[in-house]
Protein backbone atom coordinates (compact mmCIF):
# COMPACT_ATOMS: atom_id res chain seq x y z
CA UNK A 1 0.00 0.00 0.00
CA UNK A 2 2.73 2.56 1.02
CA UNK A 3 4.75 1.77 -2.21
CA UNK A 4 2.55 3.90 -4.41
CA UNK A 5 3.74 7.03 -2.67
CA UNK A 6 6.80 8.62 -4.80
CA UNK A 7 7.71 10.82 -1.08
CA UNK A 8 7.05 10.79 2.68
CA UNK A 9 4.70 14.48 1.50
CA UNK A 10 2.94 12.63 -1.34
CA UNK A 11 1.53 9.99 1.48
CA UNK A 12 0.98 13.39 4.05
CA UNK A 13 -0.92 14.63 1.27
CA UNK A 14 -3.06 11.84 0.67
CA UNK A 15 -3.47 10.96 4.71
CA UNK A 16 -4.63 14.98 4.63
CA UNK A 17 -7.03 14.06 1.89
CA UNK A 18 -8.64 11.24 3.95
CA UNK A 19 -9.12 13.03 6.97
CA UNK A 20 -11.10 15.48 4.97
CA UNK A 21 -13.20 12.33 3.85
CA UNK A 22 -13.91 11.30 6.97
CA UNK A 23 -11.90 8.25 6.35
CA UNK A 24 -9.71 8.17 9.46
CA UNK A 25 -9.23 4.52 9.94
CA UNK A 26 -7.27 4.43 6.84
CA UNK A 27 -5.13 7.49 8.04
CA UNK A 28 -4.23 6.32 11.59
CA UNK A 29 -3.48 2.76 9.68
CA UNK A 30 -0.95 4.60 6.67
CA UNK A 31 0.63 6.68 9.84
CA UNK A 32 1.48 3.30 11.81
CA UNK A 33 2.82 1.19 8.52
CA UNK A 34 4.81 4.34 7.31
CA UNK A 35 6.25 4.77 10.90
CA UNK A 36 6.68 1.17 11.28
CA UNK A 37 8.96 1.30 7.60
CA UNK A 38 11.12 3.65 8.56
CA UNK A 39 12.08 2.46 12.53
CA UNK A 40 12.65 -0.78 10.62
CA UNK A 41 15.42 0.84 8.65
CA UNK A 42 19.10 0.48 10.24
CA UNK A 43 19.93 3.21 8.14
CA UNK A 44 17.49 5.52 10.31
CA UNK A 45 18.18 4.23 13.64
CA UNK A 46 19.59 7.40 15.99
CA UNK A 47 19.00 9.36 13.10
CA UNK A 48 15.34 10.04 12.64
CA UNK A 49 13.53 10.46 15.83
CA UNK A 50 9.98 12.72 15.00
CA UNK A 51 8.15 14.01 12.96
CA UNK A 52 6.15 17.21 13.55
CA UNK A 53 4.30 16.71 10.48
CA UNK A 54 3.34 12.77 11.17
CA UNK A 55 2.39 14.21 15.26
CA UNK A 56 0.60 17.53 13.71
CA UNK A 57 -1.37 14.70 11.15
CA UNK A 58 -2.25 12.81 14.20
CA UNK A 59 -3.92 15.33 16.30
CA UNK A 60 -5.76 16.65 13.66
CA UNK A 61 -7.05 12.55 13.32
CA UNK A 62 -7.66 12.49 16.72
CA UNK A 63 -9.53 16.33 16.61
CA UNK A 64 -11.80 15.38 13.99
CA UNK A 65 -12.21 11.77 15.97
CA UNK A 66 -12.90 13.94 18.86
CA UNK A 67 -15.36 16.51 17.79
CA UNK A 68 -17.79 13.78 16.79
CA UNK A 69 -17.16 11.66 19.97
CA UNK A 70 -17.83 15.51 22.15
CA UNK A 71 -21.45 15.38 20.01
CA UNK A 72 -22.31 11.79 21.18
CA UNK A 73 -21.19 12.36 24.65
CA UNK A 74 -22.99 15.90 25.04
CA UNK A 75 -24.60 15.28 28.45
CA UNK A 76 -21.87 12.86 29.47
CA UNK A 77 -20.30 13.96 33.20
CA UNK A 78 -17.06 13.35 34.77
CA UNK A 79 -16.54 10.29 37.11
CA UNK A 80 -16.69 11.16 40.34
CA UNK A 81 -13.50 10.24 42.25
CA UNK A 82 -12.58 9.90 45.89
CA UNK A 83 -9.25 9.66 45.46
CA UNK A 84 -6.44 10.86 42.65
CA UNK A 85 -6.69 8.54 39.36
CA UNK A 86 -3.55 8.25 36.97
CA UNK A 87 -3.50 6.80 33.87
CA UNK A 88 -1.16 5.39 31.86
CA UNK A 89 -1.60 4.99 27.66
CA UNK A 90 0.25 2.19 26.27
CA UNK A 91 0.39 0.08 23.02
CA UNK A 92 1.32 -2.96 24.91
CA UNK A 93 2.57 -4.47 28.02
CA UNK A 94 4.94 -7.25 27.80
CA UNK A 95 7.33 -8.97 29.89
CA UNK A 96 10.20 -7.60 28.93
CA UNK A 97 11.27 -4.38 28.02
CA UNK A 98 12.06 -1.14 30.33
CA UNK A 99 9.36 0.88 29.87
CA UNK A 100 7.04 -1.12 31.41
CA UNK A 101 9.09 -0.69 34.49
CA UNK A 102 9.28 2.65 34.92
CA UNK A 103 5.43 2.33 34.67
CA UNK A 104 6.06 0.08 37.84
CA UNK A 105 7.96 3.07 39.13
CA UNK A 106 5.14 5.70 38.47
CA UNK A 107 2.57 3.47 40.13
CA UNK A 108 4.93 2.63 43.19
CA UNK A 109 5.55 6.08 44.20
CA UNK A 110 2.09 6.93 44.18
CA UNK A 111 0.65 3.93 46.00
CA UNK A 112 -2.44 5.88 47.82
CA UNK A 113 -3.73 6.65 44.06
CA UNK A 114 -5.68 4.58 41.82
CA UNK A 115 -4.04 3.63 38.42
CA UNK A 116 -5.69 2.90 35.05
CA UNK A 117 -3.60 1.59 32.25
CA UNK A 118 -4.88 1.94 29.23
CA UNK A 119 -3.56 -0.60 26.39
CA UNK A 120 -4.55 0.48 22.22
CA UNK A 121 -3.20 -3.61 21.62
CA UNK A 122 -1.76 -1.87 18.18
CA UNK A 123 1.47 -4.88 18.92
CA UNK A 124 -0.56 -7.61 19.79
CA UNK A 125 -2.20 -9.19 22.94
CA UNK A 126 -0.38 -7.72 26.34
CA UNK A 127 1.22 -10.00 28.60
CA UNK A 128 -0.31 -9.15 31.64
CA UNK A 129 0.08 -11.29 34.59
CA UNK A 130 3.78 -10.24 35.79
CA UNK A 131 2.52 -6.54 35.76
CA UNK A 132 -0.92 -6.38 37.42
CA UNK A 133 -0.21 -9.41 40.11
CA UNK A 134 2.85 -8.02 40.95
CA UNK A 135 1.42 -4.55 41.56
CA UNK A 136 -1.78 -5.14 42.35
CA UNK A 137 -1.08 -6.11 46.10
CA UNK A 138 0.76 -2.49 45.97
CA UNK A 139 -1.01 0.04 44.58
CA UNK A 140 -4.55 -0.30 43.22
CA UNK A 141 -4.75 -0.97 39.13
CA UNK A 142 -6.87 -1.47 36.84
CA UNK A 143 -5.58 -2.41 33.13
CA UNK A 144 -8.08 -1.82 30.61
CA UNK A 145 -7.55 -3.41 26.64
CA UNK A 146 -8.72 -1.55 23.54
CA UNK A 147 -11.46 -3.92 22.06
CA UNK A 148 -10.86 -5.69 19.00
CA UNK A 149 -11.36 -3.64 16.24
CA UNK A 150 -9.81 -1.39 13.36
CA UNK A 151 -7.74 1.82 14.33
CA UNK A 152 -10.67 4.14 14.75
CA UNK A 153 -12.53 1.68 16.73
CA UNK A 154 -9.91 1.99 18.95
CA UNK A 155 -9.27 5.50 19.19
CA UNK A 156 -13.22 6.06 20.09
CA UNK A 157 -12.52 3.50 22.99
CA UNK A 158 -8.93 5.69 24.07
CA UNK A 159 -11.20 8.81 23.59
CA UNK A 160 -13.91 8.03 25.73
CA UNK A 161 -11.89 6.12 28.08
CA UNK A 162 -9.90 9.23 29.02
CA UNK A 163 -12.88 11.56 29.41
CA UNK A 164 -14.55 9.11 31.53
CA UNK A 165 -12.23 8.32 33.81
CA UNK A 166 -10.99 12.03 33.26
CA UNK A 167 -7.63 11.29 35.26
CA UNK A 168 -5.80 14.28 37.28
CA UNK A 169 -2.62 13.16 34.82
CA UNK A 170 -2.00 11.18 31.96
CA UNK A 171 1.38 9.40 30.39
CA UNK A 172 1.64 8.54 26.93
CA UNK A 173 3.68 5.74 26.89
CA UNK A 174 3.42 4.56 23.39
CA UNK A 175 5.74 1.89 20.92
CA UNK A 176 6.76 4.04 17.98
CA UNK A 177 3.96 3.11 15.64
CA UNK A 178 1.45 3.99 17.91
CA UNK A 179 -1.04 6.26 15.62
CA UNK A 180 -3.67 6.05 18.00
CA UNK A 181 -2.19 6.82 21.02
CA UNK A 182 -0.53 9.80 19.62
CA UNK A 183 -3.95 10.70 18.37
CA UNK A 184 -6.35 10.35 21.41
CA UNK A 185 -5.50 13.15 23.90
CA UNK A 186 -5.96 16.26 22.27
CA UNK A 187 -5.93 19.66 23.48
CA UNK A 188 -9.16 20.48 24.24
CA UNK A 189 -9.57 17.83 27.09
CA UNK A 190 -8.39 19.95 29.24
CA UNK A 191 -5.66 17.05 30.75
CA UNK A 192 -2.65 17.41 32.29
CA UNK A 193 -0.56 15.24 30.24
CA UNK A 194 3.48 13.83 29.45
CA UNK A 195 4.54 12.43 26.84
CA UNK A 196 7.61 9.58 28.27
CA UNK A 197 10.07 9.10 25.80
CA UNK A 198 11.27 6.06 25.94
CA UNK A 199 11.41 5.10 22.35
CA UNK A 200 14.56 6.98 21.93
CA UNK A 201 16.41 4.91 19.16
CA UNK A 202 14.07 5.06 16.26
CA UNK A 203 10.93 8.05 14.86
CA UNK A 204 8.58 7.87 17.91
CA UNK A 205 5.39 9.92 17.02
CA UNK A 206 4.13 11.70 19.71
CA UNK A 207 7.98 13.25 20.37
CA UNK A 208 6.22 16.64 19.07
CA UNK A 209 3.36 16.67 20.70
CA UNK A 210 3.75 20.17 22.57
CA UNK A 211 0.69 19.89 24.30
CA UNK A 212 2.22 17.41 26.72
CA UNK A 213 5.10 17.53 28.83
CA UNK A 214 7.90 15.98 27.07
CA UNK A 215 10.13 13.73 29.46
CA UNK A 216 13.79 12.03 28.97
CA UNK A 217 14.87 9.43 31.20
CA UNK A 218 18.44 9.72 30.25
CA UNK A 219 21.20 12.83 29.70
CA UNK A 220 21.46 11.65 26.15
CA UNK A 221 18.04 12.00 25.46
CA UNK A 222 17.72 14.87 27.49
CA UNK A 223 20.17 16.85 25.41
CA UNK A 224 19.67 14.87 22.21
CA UNK A 225 15.33 16.49 22.29
CA UNK A 226 16.66 19.96 24.02
CA UNK A 227 19.73 20.81 21.89
CA UNK A 228 19.32 19.39 18.43
CA UNK A 229 15.22 18.90 18.46
CA UNK A 230 14.51 22.04 19.77
CA UNK A 231 11.96 20.22 22.10
CA UNK A 232 11.45 21.96 25.92
CA UNK A 233 11.56 18.88 28.13
CA UNK A 234 12.55 17.90 31.37
CA UNK A 235 14.71 15.19 32.92
CA UNK A 236 13.10 11.94 34.91
CA UNK A 237 16.10 9.68 35.67
CA UNK A 238 15.66 6.13 35.40
CA UNK A 239 15.47 4.24 39.19
CA UNK A 240 14.81 1.02 40.34
CA UNK A 241 14.31 -0.86 43.64
CA UNK A 242 17.77 -1.11 45.33
CA UNK A 243 18.56 -4.91 45.68
CA UNK A 244 21.58 -4.42 47.70
CA UNK A 245 25.10 -3.80 46.94
CA UNK A 246 27.69 -6.27 46.20
CA UNK A 247 28.64 -7.85 49.83
CA UNK A 248 32.14 -9.05 51.11
CA UNK A 249 31.32 -12.47 50.27
CA UNK A 250 31.45 -12.00 46.44
CA UNK A 251 34.79 -10.89 45.71
CA UNK A 252 35.68 -10.45 42.88
CA UNK A 253 37.85 -13.09 40.36
CA UNK A 254 36.67 -15.27 43.13
CA UNK A 255 37.78 -18.48 40.77
CA UNK A 256 40.80 -16.84 39.23
CA UNK A 257 38.90 -16.48 36.13
CA UNK A 258 36.94 -13.44 34.43
CA UNK A 259 32.69 -13.86 34.97
CA UNK A 260 31.35 -11.53 32.58
CA UNK A 261 27.39 -10.77 32.04
CA UNK A 262 25.15 -9.03 29.24
CA UNK A 263 21.93 -8.70 29.47
CA UNK A 264 19.32 -7.73 26.54
CA UNK A 265 17.22 -9.39 23.80
CA UNK A 266 17.73 -9.95 20.24
CA UNK A 267 16.64 -6.82 19.07
CA UNK A 268 19.42 -4.86 20.88
CA UNK A 269 22.66 -7.14 19.38
CA UNK A 270 21.15 -9.04 16.50
CA UNK A 271 21.80 -5.87 14.42
CA UNK A 272 24.33 -5.18 11.54
CA UNK A 273 27.51 -3.81 12.79
CA UNK A 274 30.93 -3.41 12.29
CA UNK A 275 31.34 -5.34 15.72
CA UNK A 276 29.36 -9.32 16.13
CA UNK A 277 28.26 -9.53 19.42
CA UNK A 278 27.45 -12.96 18.48
CA UNK A 279 31.23 -13.55 16.92
CA UNK A 280 32.76 -11.50 20.09
CA UNK A 281 31.65 -13.52 22.76
CA UNK A 282 33.74 -16.82 21.49
CA UNK A 283 36.53 -14.34 21.37
CA UNK A 284 36.22 -12.99 24.84
CA UNK A 285 35.60 -16.40 26.42
CA UNK A 286 38.84 -17.72 24.37
CA UNK A 287 40.86 -14.82 26.16
CA UNK A 288 39.41 -14.82 29.18
CA UNK A 289 38.96 -18.85 30.10
CA UNK A 290 36.00 -17.43 31.77
CA UNK A 291 32.22 -17.83 31.89
CA UNK A 292 30.12 -15.61 29.70
CA UNK A 293 26.36 -14.99 31.21
CA UNK A 294 23.91 -14.28 28.45
CA UNK A 295 20.37 -13.12 29.98
CA UNK A 296 17.83 -11.94 27.79
CA UNK A 297 16.07 -13.98 24.50
CA UNK A 298 18.26 -14.81 21.44
CA UNK A 299 16.93 -15.92 17.70
CA UNK A 300 18.28 -20.02 17.44
CA UNK A 301 20.39 -18.42 14.64
CA UNK A 302 22.04 -16.20 17.04
CA UNK A 303 22.41 -19.10 19.38
CA UNK A 304 23.97 -21.31 16.81
CA UNK A 305 26.70 -18.61 15.35
CA UNK A 306 27.62 -18.56 19.18
CA UNK A 307 28.16 -21.98 20.14
CA UNK A 308 29.60 -22.49 16.48
CA UNK A 309 32.02 -19.98 17.54
CA UNK A 310 32.81 -21.90 20.80
CA UNK A 311 33.52 -25.02 18.93
CA UNK A 312 35.83 -23.36 16.23
CA UNK A 313 38.32 -21.73 18.67
CA UNK A 314 37.97 -24.70 21.34
CA UNK A 315 35.94 -22.85 23.98
CA UNK A 316 33.94 -25.73 26.34
CA UNK A 317 30.22 -25.08 25.70
CA UNK A 318 29.82 -24.82 29.63
CA UNK A 319 31.33 -21.77 29.86
CA UNK A 320 28.54 -19.96 28.19
CA UNK A 321 25.30 -19.45 29.99
CA UNK A 322 22.13 -18.50 28.24
CA UNK A 323 19.17 -17.77 29.87
CA UNK A 324 15.95 -15.79 28.24
CA UNK A 325 14.82 -14.20 31.17
CA UNK A 326 15.28 -13.48 34.75
CA UNK A 327 12.82 -12.00 37.25
CA UNK A 328 15.84 -9.64 38.09
CA UNK A 329 18.84 -8.79 36.10
CA UNK A 330 20.54 -7.28 39.31
CA UNK A 331 19.92 -10.27 41.72
CA UNK A 332 21.32 -13.12 38.95
CA UNK A 333 24.56 -10.73 38.81
CA UNK A 334 25.07 -11.55 42.01
CA UNK A 335 23.93 -15.24 42.03
CA UNK A 336 26.13 -15.76 38.44
CA UNK A 337 29.23 -13.90 40.87
CA UNK A 338 29.39 -11.57 37.91
CA UNK A 339 32.24 -9.53 37.69
CA UNK A 340 32.36 -7.55 34.81
CA UNK A 341 29.23 -6.30 32.85
CA UNK A 342 29.44 -5.76 29.66
CA UNK A 343 26.95 -3.14 28.21
CA UNK A 344 24.81 -4.34 25.21
CA UNK A 345 25.91 -3.10 21.58
CA UNK A 346 25.28 -1.80 19.42
CA UNK A 347 22.43 -0.76 21.01
CA UNK A 348 22.61 -0.10 25.18
CA UNK A 349 19.99 -0.84 27.54
CA UNK A 350 19.56 1.91 30.25
CA UNK A 351 17.68 0.18 33.08
CA UNK A 352 19.91 -2.94 32.53
CA UNK A 353 23.13 -0.70 33.04
CA UNK A 354 21.99 0.58 35.90
CA UNK A 355 21.04 -2.73 37.59
CA UNK A 356 24.39 -3.71 37.36
CA UNK A 357 26.46 -0.30 38.68
CA UNK A 358 23.21 -0.37 41.58
CA UNK A 359 24.69 -4.29 42.07
CA UNK A 360 28.12 -2.85 42.33
CA UNK A 361 29.45 -4.53 39.08
CA UNK A 362 31.93 -2.71 36.99
CA UNK A 363 30.98 -2.39 33.71
CA UNK A 364 32.50 -1.73 30.25
CA UNK A 365 30.37 0.64 27.81
CA UNK A 366 31.03 0.64 23.88
CA UNK A 367 31.40 3.82 22.10
CA UNK A 368 28.59 3.75 18.88
CA UNK A 369 30.32 4.83 15.46
CA UNK A 370 27.78 7.23 15.01
CA UNK A 371 25.72 7.92 18.32
CA UNK A 372 26.12 9.02 22.14
CA UNK A 373 22.51 7.90 21.95
CA UNK A 374 23.25 4.31 21.60
CA UNK A 375 25.80 4.32 23.96
CA UNK A 376 24.58 5.13 27.03
CA UNK A 377 28.05 6.11 28.33
CA UNK A 378 26.65 9.21 30.18
CA UNK A 379 24.55 6.96 32.37
CA UNK A 380 27.73 5.42 33.50
CA UNK A 381 29.54 6.31 36.55
CA UNK A 382 33.13 8.88 35.84
CA UNK A 383 36.21 6.71 34.33
CA UNK A 384 33.78 3.69 33.04
CA UNK A 385 35.74 1.76 31.02
CA UNK A 386 34.15 2.35 27.00
CA UNK A 387 35.80 0.71 23.77
CA UNK A 388 35.25 0.96 20.60
CA UNK A 389 37.58 -1.25 18.79
CA UNK A 390 36.90 -4.95 20.08
CA UNK A 391 40.36 -5.73 20.56
CA UNK A 392 40.60 -2.87 23.27
CA UNK A 393 38.47 -4.40 25.26
CA UNK A 394 39.45 -7.98 24.92
CA UNK A 395 42.74 -6.62 26.43
CA UNK A 396 41.01 -4.91 28.87
CA UNK A 397 38.90 -8.18 30.48
CA UNK A 398 42.69 -10.04 30.03
CA UNK A 399 43.99 -7.53 32.34
CA UNK A 400 42.12 -6.64 34.69
CA UNK A 401 42.77 -7.10 38.23
CA UNK A 402 40.33 -7.54 41.34
CA UNK A 403 41.16 -4.97 42.81
CA UNK A 404 40.88 -2.14 39.66
CA UNK A 405 37.07 -4.25 39.28
CA UNK A 406 36.30 -3.88 43.21
CA UNK A 407 36.91 -0.27 42.49
CA UNK A 408 35.29 0.52 39.92
CA UNK A 409 32.15 -1.73 41.11
CA UNK A 410 32.59 0.86 44.39
CA UNK A 411 31.62 3.98 42.07
CA UNK A 412 29.13 2.19 39.76
CA UNK A 413 27.15 2.14 43.49
CA UNK A 414 27.96 5.80 44.54
CA UNK A 415 26.47 6.68 40.80
CA UNK A 416 23.47 4.83 41.33
CA UNK A 417 22.93 5.92 44.84
CA UNK A 418 23.46 9.50 43.44
CA UNK A 419 21.14 9.61 40.48
CA UNK A 420 19.20 6.56 40.35
CA UNK A 421 17.74 5.49 43.87
CA UNK A 422 13.85 5.25 43.80
CA UNK A 423 14.00 7.63 46.67
CA UNK A 424 14.92 10.35 44.28
CA UNK A 425 12.42 8.90 41.71
CA UNK A 426 9.66 9.33 44.31
CA UNK A 427 10.66 12.90 46.14
CA UNK A 428 10.11 14.15 42.34
CA UNK A 429 6.84 12.91 41.28
CA UNK A 430 5.68 13.96 44.55
CA UNK A 431 7.84 17.76 43.93
CA UNK A 432 5.03 20.68 42.26
CA UNK A 433 8.10 22.01 41.07
CA UNK A 434 9.25 19.44 38.57
CA UNK A 435 11.41 19.39 35.64
CA UNK A 436 14.58 21.49 37.68
CA UNK A 437 16.89 18.83 37.47
CA UNK A 438 19.42 19.24 34.42
CA UNK A 439 21.78 16.28 33.67
CA UNK A 440 25.56 17.17 33.59
CA UNK A 441 27.05 15.63 30.08
CA UNK A 442 29.61 13.70 32.12
CA UNK A 443 31.90 12.33 29.25
CA UNK A 444 33.05 15.03 27.06
CA UNK A 445 33.35 15.18 23.91
CA UNK A 446 31.85 12.27 21.41
CA UNK A 447 33.95 11.32 18.28
CA UNK A 448 33.12 10.11 15.10
CA UNK A 449 35.85 7.85 13.29
CA UNK A 450 36.49 8.19 9.98
CA UNK A 451 34.27 8.27 6.62
CA UNK A 452 35.47 4.11 6.72
CA UNK A 453 32.81 3.65 9.21
CA UNK A 454 30.25 5.28 7.45
CA UNK A 455 30.77 3.60 4.33
CA UNK A 456 31.11 -0.28 5.77
CA UNK A 457 27.96 0.29 7.16
CA UNK A 458 26.01 1.32 4.59
CA UNK A 459 27.61 -1.77 2.87
CA UNK A 460 26.39 -3.89 5.02
CA UNK A 461 23.05 -2.57 6.09
CA UNK A 462 22.36 -2.30 2.14
CA UNK A 463 22.94 -6.30 2.05
CA UNK A 464 21.14 -7.42 4.73
CA UNK A 465 18.29 -4.67 5.17
CA UNK A 466 16.26 -6.44 2.38
CA UNK A 467 16.04 -9.76 3.75
CA UNK A 468 15.36 -7.91 7.56
CA UNK A 469 12.73 -6.00 6.19
CA UNK A 470 11.08 -8.62 4.25
CA UNK A 471 10.98 -10.89 7.39
CA UNK A 472 9.17 -8.25 9.19
CA UNK A 473 7.04 -7.05 6.66
CA UNK A 474 6.21 -11.41 6.91
CA UNK A 475 5.82 -10.20 10.81
CA UNK A 476 3.82 -7.61 10.40
CA UNK A 477 1.29 -9.25 8.06
CA UNK A 478 1.06 -12.37 10.40
CA UNK A 479 0.23 -10.18 13.45
CA UNK A 480 -2.43 -8.10 11.72
CA UNK A 481 -4.61 -11.26 10.84
CA UNK A 482 -4.44 -11.69 14.90
CA UNK A 483 -6.02 -7.59 15.54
Amino acid sequence: MLGKYRSARSLKEHIGQLIEVDDLDRALKLIHDFVEIIFTEPLCTSQVFGSKELDHLCQCIGKANFETIKQENADAGYSQHSRPVFAYVVTKLQKTGGHNRVIEAFIKARPEAQHVILSTELAGQSDTDFLINGLAKQASIVLELAPTGNYQQRLNWLQKRLLEIYPKKVYLFNHHQDSVAAAAIQPSMGLDGSFYHHGDHHLCLGVYLSHLEHIDSHPMGYHNCRDALGIENIYVPLTINDRGERTADLPFLQSGRLTTCTAARSNKIEIPYFVSYLDFVPKLLKVTGGTHVHIGRLTPWALFRIRRGLKRLGVQPEQFVYTPWVPSVWTSLHDYRVDLYIASFPYGGGLTLIEAMGAGIPVALHKHIFSRVLSGIDLAYSGAFSWRQPEALLAYCASITADELAEAGKSGREQFERFHAVEHFHRFMNDDKQGGLVPARVHGHFSVEGDEWALWMARQVSFRRVLYRAAYTAFRKFRARWL
